[in-house]
């Protein structure tokens, strides 16, 4: 693989990088130092293209942060900056913009010093966004911002990753605050001290805002489905419902969720792709998830019927 040099200023902690490829046993996963060839590229950087990375540290897991991306001139700028301002310093940011014809790429350039790699180029949706990002991250742990979301504080990602043991913790939750467009809070959500699986039957209980995903889950249950439109994270999630990993829970307030995504005023289809997701992953027998189900559609169609009086 060919490997591009660009006159940047490189991070004073920098080391040279080797390529790393992976597989699982069905042979889909693969790591890349820079994506491959792309006739359609517009354009990419970040200090990788230098041949560096920043150093490991010992003792410390590096958490990979991945943030997809397209049109995201109005928020892209703070999810940056609340990433690339993190104390925490053993943290690698990676951001994968699909083809925006907006200031996006200007503004990723104006910070291309301080991401890892970043490239800009169509693709075919969120799904394969975050699988890009996710066969580029050399980190232990993993998690997705998106444009508009970000990190609460400067110490946020610090905090949560205290104590944590990369050996058997999978999965960190931490919480999560949902905001307006205007960063107005709408709720909070607060993971309790201890996970219980079954949550996961009725909604998607680990906003991946507040997620950090050891790097070892996607070795072995593979990639984000590309068919899944909205509820990509939830899919992932529930291939391994039946031995469900270790999750270490936090009680911080990692990140924001922006409330105006795909899934925002697409409920019904939300929740149409719910139940197709677990059915596919044969989570519960299918008088419980016809139950479920019942039940889910029940309260949408209340709360939609007591909104419209």
């Amino acid at each position: 693989m060919n490997v591009k040099v660009q006159d940047n200023k490189i991070l004073n902690n920098t080391e040279e990088l080797t390529i790393r490829k992976v597989c699982d046993q069905s042979g889909q996963f693969k790591s890349y130092f820079t994506l491959p060839a792309n006739k359609k590229r517009i354009d990419e950087g970040g200090i990788r293209l230098n041949g560096k990375q920043k150093k490991q540290i010992s003792n410390k897991p590096r958490v990979t942060v991945i943030t997809a991306v397209y049109n995201g001139e109005k928020f892209i700028e703070n999810t940056i900056v609340s990433i690339i301002n993190q104390a925490y310093d053993n943290l690698e940011f990676i951001i994968i913009d699909g083809g925006s014809n907006d200031s996006t790429v200007d503004i990723i350039k104006k910070y291309e010093n301080s991401i890892d790699y970043w490239v800009s180029e169509p693709d075919k949706g969120i799904s394969d966004a975050f699988n890009k990002g996710v066969q580029l991250s050399t980190g232990d742990y993993i998690n997705f911002q998106g444009d508009g979301d970000g990190f609460l504080e400067n110490t946020s990602v610090a905090e949560v990753m205290k104590g944590i043991n990369p050996e058997s913790d999978i999965f960190i939750s931490a919480g999560i605050v949902r905001t307006d467009i205007r960063g107005k809070t709408i709720f909070k959500v607060t993971p309790p001290k201890s996970f219980n699986k079954q949550t996961l039957l009725s909604r998607m209980s680990m906003p991946h805002q507040g997620l950090l995903t050891h790097k070892s889950y996607f070795e072995k249950y593979g990639l984000f489905d590309l068919n899944n439109i909205y509820c990509m994270d939830y899919e992932h999630l529930l291939r391994s419902y039946k031995v469900f990993p270790k999750v270490q829970t936090k009680q911080i307030t990692l990140a924001r969720w922006r409330d105006d995504g795909i899934g925002n005023n697409n409920t019904f289809k939300v929740l149409k792709e719910y139940s197709k997701i677990k059915r596919i992953n044969n989570v519960a027998s299918m008088p419980v998830l016809l139950a479920l189900d019942t039940w889910m559609f029940m309260k949408f169609f209340i709360k939609t019927l007591l909104l419209r009086k």
